[in-house]
């Protein structure tokens, strides 16, 4: 327990010294209110939603992706297990935990039409709560 003290003990000071406070609360408020939930339905770019069972901001527990991926049309969501790879709601940061449904997602909308077709992955993200951008 005390190396996990220490390893978050390390992390806190390593952000009090390169985050600005200021930046975290307005990023957190402008996503408050803000759904995509009324449009889920008019989505059409396959979409790959990737959470992890450790994250503790978008906790899957509540289920709520599952409950609305089913809304969009080429949407679907994957859990990582919990396992040594997944950081938490950081797995975002980690490439090499989910890049390979990235590369997946891609070959799978290559093989769909000759035309380039937007892909969008979602990681650590409830893309019906936070995602900004027409999908």
């Amino acid at each position: 327990m005390q190396a996990g003290d220490a390893m978050f003990k390390r992390s806190a000071e390593h952000y009090k010294a390169v985050e600005d406070a200021k930046d975290m609360l307005y990023a957190f408020d402008a996503s408050r209110d803000h759904s995509l939930e009324p449009e889920l339905e008019r989505k059409k770019a396959p979409l790959c939603a990737v959470n992890s069972a450790d994250d503790q901001v978008n906790s899957p527990e509540l289920g709520i992706v599952e409950k609305l991926i089913k809304r969009v049309k080429r949407g679907r969501f994957i859990l990582l297990p919990i396992s040594d790879q997944p950081r938490g709601h950081g797995t975002h940061s980690y490439p090499a935990v989910w890049k390979h449904y990235l590369a997946q997602l891609l070959a799978e909308s290559r093989e769909r039409t000759i035309f380039p077709v937007p892909v969008v992955l979602v990681v650590d993200t409830p893309f019906f709560v936070t995602y900004p951008f027409e999908l």
